[in-house]
């Protein structure tokens, strides 16, 4: 029985792999690093499991929830679920009420401090507007010209809406896609109260969903290969596809990051469009600045942000996880910090860590982990390729591919369940035709 290939390793590639051994269909994933988990996945740091980048979920990835109870990963156990809740240093803050939606959101400006009685209604009129039109933009333009045409007062935007762009499409708002924003508010506000709420990883990224992934894919007859970088695939007529001479497969999965697929495919005539499509995209990093302190140290709340300055939100990794007194400040999106060295940024994020914790010491270690290509930048009318290439039998898959969801990691599951319904056709058809 022929099998189907998939190269990369990543959330995107192992939501494909599960889908697919759900149905009894074999599959082998190549993965080129010697883990798990691709730009979301668990790093050593002091001998503690932490990740590359702090990732938070919401209520409304019910695909990535799906696919973590498929292969055997309690949500309500693996993430601590808080109604949506926004600290940010300075005073202000934003806690939804436990009301129906669309109420809940309204009943949260209304109680939101740190904003004006008229900030507050420029909000909701804006929100409101959105929700008319169904949350569809005329035409797609930078996030900071939104607020622009909606007149949105400086502090709704410095305290509200910008920081919520850079947690869901990491990228700034002033080139950030507004569309996009808008479909983010749609699925997050727009729907059932639950669909709002954080969802904070308690284990590290690969525990989440990657390792019990495999483990999954292993038991229902599929291979995962380590350390198994992939050069060269090749399509026979009549034989099938061959990855790194191995095969033949029915179709193949490309789940690597968009640079290398189109290396892969660059000899496909026919796929030239594709190839300067993904050539085409650019990326935004995220910094991530773990700090030890005294066991005793603890934020006012699991996550908290920042108006101003480098660092965009802290993280209590002693609520969260477990090991007290650790902290995770994160910057997502480019910018001036780009050009510092690692010690500039760890004073970056130690002093912003000191404008909420009073009193608080040197830390005891400190180590920063930059993942420069960590998502694409979302700007306005990107052309994003679909799943589903001009050649039969070869699928894409990765938080890149055609949504109208941002690089989450909502979007890679997403994505690696399309690709692995359209793989299952391709096989279902080779089948009928044997």
């Amino acid at each position: 029985m022929k099998r189907i290939a998939i190269i990369g390793g990543g959330w995107a590639g192992l939501a494909a792999a599960a889908n697919l051994a759900g149905q009894d269909i074999a599959v082998r994933v190549f993965e080129a690093a010697r883990q798990l988990g691709g730009r979301a996945r668990r790093v050593e740091v002091q001998g503690i499991p932490l990740d590359n980048g702090q990732h938070i979920l919401v209520g409304a990835y019910r695909e990535t929830l799906r696919m973590m109870r498929l292969v055997g990963v309690d949500p309500d156990r693996a993430l601590l679920r808080l109604p949506l809740e926004l600290r940010l240093a300075g005073g202000f803050r934003i806690k939804a009420p436990s009301w129906p939606s669309p109420f809940h959101l309204a009943g949260a400006l209304a109680m939101a401090r740190g904003l004006t009685t008229a900030d507050k209604l420029a909000a909701l009129r804006f929100v409101t507007t959105l929700r008319r039109a169904h949350y569809r933009l005329d035409a797609d333009c930078p996030v900071r010209d939104l607020l622009d045409r909606h007149r949105q007062p400086d502090a709704v935007r410095r305290r509200l809406w910008e920081p919520l762009c850079v947690a869901a499409l990491n990228t700034p708002a002033s080139i950030a896609s507004a569309q996009v924003f808008a479909n983010v508010l749609r699925d997050t506000f727009g729907g059932d109260r639950a669909a709002s709420d954080l969802l904070l990883p308690r284990s590290d990224l690969s525990a989440l969903f990657p390792d019990t992934a495999a483990q999954y894919v292993r038991r229902h007859g599929g291979e995962i290969a380590l350390g198994a970088p992939v050069r060269t695939i090749e399509f026979a007529p009549g034989i099938g596809w061959t990855v790194e001479g191995a095969g033949p497969f029915a179709a193949v999965i490309l789940a690597n990051a968009p640079q290398h697929a189109a290396t892969l495919v660059s000899d496909f005539d026919e796929l030239a469009p594709l190839v300067r499509e993904l050539s085409a995209l650019t990326f935004e990093p995220i910094y991530t600045c773990y700090l030890q302190y005294p066991e005793s140290t603890r934020l006012p709340f699991p996550m908290v942000g920042f108006e101003s300055g480098t660092v965009h939100w802290a993280f209590d990794r002693g609520t969260l996880s477990g090991h007290r007194g650790l902290m995770a400040a994160v910057t997502s999106a480019s910018g001036p910090h780009e050009g510092e060295d690692h010690s500039a940024f760890t004073r970056m994020a130690h002093d912003a860590l000191a404008t909420v914790v009073p009193g608080l010491p040197q830390p005891q270690w400190a180590r920063v982990i930059a993942e420069r290509r960590a998502t694409f930048a979302c700007t306005p009318n990107l052309r994003r390729p679909a799943n589903e290439t001009a050649v039969d039998g070869l699928f894409l898959a990765g938080d890149y591919t055609a949504s109208d969801y941002p690089g989450t990691l909502e979007s890679a599951v997403r994505s690696g369940v399309r690709a692995a319904e359209l793989a299952a056709l391709e096989l279902g058809r080779e089948r009928a035709n044997a």
